[in-house]
């Protein structure tokens, strides 16, 4: 069982750390106020209610005119998208709206643009990074150090908020009682398959392409090739900015697959999302680059996070011969495969190599569970129509079998 609480903790904040957060919290609101004016075309007009889209039209341009880091740029610009949403649905239901503005002196930051502990926080601000101690109450049985000194309860985000001359966090805090796999109830799973043509492939179908990533990795190479070839101040100072802006870019993508794939496991009911085993991905996929390598890991945290929300589970799973194993009749052979192309040698089963991987990753959590269990629930992989057990057996929705 999860328990969820906000501690809404005070902040020791001298007045060199004062004006750092005044300064954060100013480029947090332009932020989402540029957002909310691009987003909003008149109360009758057509509204951007897409993060992605909102994202693709202002990050480089708030990266440019701010200086916050990639993931307070993309908070700022979420924040107004939410508010948009909100809009358009009054408008929809004849309520009077108008664009919204943000005036309040907050920011969102999460556990990439704050670093959360029992007795202070670490911020990112436009001037680097600051701590500010918690000021809490000392008897432990009072909110919100109730929370904030016991380490079962875990921070996932937090709103900066000014108020009354202090500053504020109202942090989202969750307990779990018990983080042991169940062993009874019937179990879904999806797997994933990880490349560098098809970024994700997941058992049910769904692919997600790495063309956007392997192209801005391409454009990145190619301005820092050029600023290093001038050897100047400026250049090397312009190369730190591509860097930022590459990294900033990245992240955004990675979280918008993140969020798709969390997405498609809650559509299909799944309990676990499953990875290969990424200790080993270079001799895995050989033709990866540093930056996929990286990906693949960053996308895994991502989704981690992101599922467990959602109450599900990411795991990994040892990824020996699940790209050469068919995962109709389990006949394994080096042959089976030809780059993107899966065909058996034995039983004639064609397919994406990497959906035919991503079965294979799910049959591989099935193995594993149905040997720890001792014959416990059943587990399924997910398939773009029905199901596939650990026996190879499909089972089709009931739509489709009758």
């Amino acid at each position: 069982m999860e328990y969820r609480r906000t501690a809404v903790i005070k902040l020791d904040t001298p007045e060199g750390v004062d004006a750092h957060l005044r300064e954060t919290v100013e480029q947090f609101k332009y932020c989402s106020n540029t957002a909310s004016e691009w987003c909003w075309h008149g109360d009758d007009g057509y509204h951007v209610a897409s993060k992605a889209k909102a994202e693709d039209g202002l990050y480089d341009q708030l990266r440019e005119d701010t200086e916050l880091t990639a993931n307070l740029v993309q908070k700022g610009i979420h924040q107004a998208v939410e508010a948009i949403k909100s809009g358009v649905e009054r408008l929809k239901n004849d309520q009077d709206t108008s664009r919204p503005t943000f005036s309040a002196d907050t920011a969102i930051y999460d556990k990439r643009s704050a670093t959360f502990h029992r007795d202070h926080v670490s911020l990112s601000t436009p001037d680097g990074r600051i701590e500010c101690d918690y000021i809490l109450p000392d008897d432990a049985d009072v909110p919100p150090t109730k929370y904030v000194a016991n380490e079962d309860y875990e921070f996932r985000r937090a709103t900066l908020h000014r108020r009354d001359g202090g500053w504020y966090l109202h942090a989202s805090m969750l307990k779990e009682d018990d983080d042991t796999e169940p062993t009874t109830g019937h179990r879904t799973v999806l797997g994933v398959d990880l490349g560098v043509n098809q970024l994700a492939v997941a058992s049910t179908g769904t692919f997600w392409s790495a063309d956007e990533f392997n192209h801005w990795k391409r454009e990145y190479e190619q301005r820092r090739g050029d600023l290093q070839k001038c050897g100047t101040r400026a250049a090397h100072d312009a190369i730190a900015g591509v860097e930022r802006k590459e990294d900033g870019r990245f992240e955004i993508f990675l979280h918008r697959v993140a969020n798709e794939i969390v997405a498609e496991a809650v559509e299909h009911d799944c309990s676990h999302i499953v990875f290969e085993d990424l200790t080993d991905i270079r001799e895995n996929v050989p033709e990866a680059s540093w930056h996929h390598l990286w990906a693949f890991r960053r996308l895994y945290e991502y989704v981690e996070y992101k599922a467990r929300e959602q109450g599900i589970k990411a795991v990994q799973v040892d990824p020996r011969n699940t790209s050469k194993r068919c995962s109709t009749c389990g006949f394994t052979h080096d042959d089976n495969r030809h780059g993107e192309d899966f065909e058996c040698l034995d039983c004639g089963y064609q397919n994406h190599a990497d959906y035919n991987a991503s079965k294979n990753i799910g049959l591989q959590y099935l193995r594993r569970r149905q040997n720890a269990d001792a014959g416990g629930a059943p587990v399924d992989v997910r398939l773009n129509r029905g199901t596939l057990n650990v026996s190879g057996e499909y089972d089709l929705p009931a739509v489709d079998a009758a």
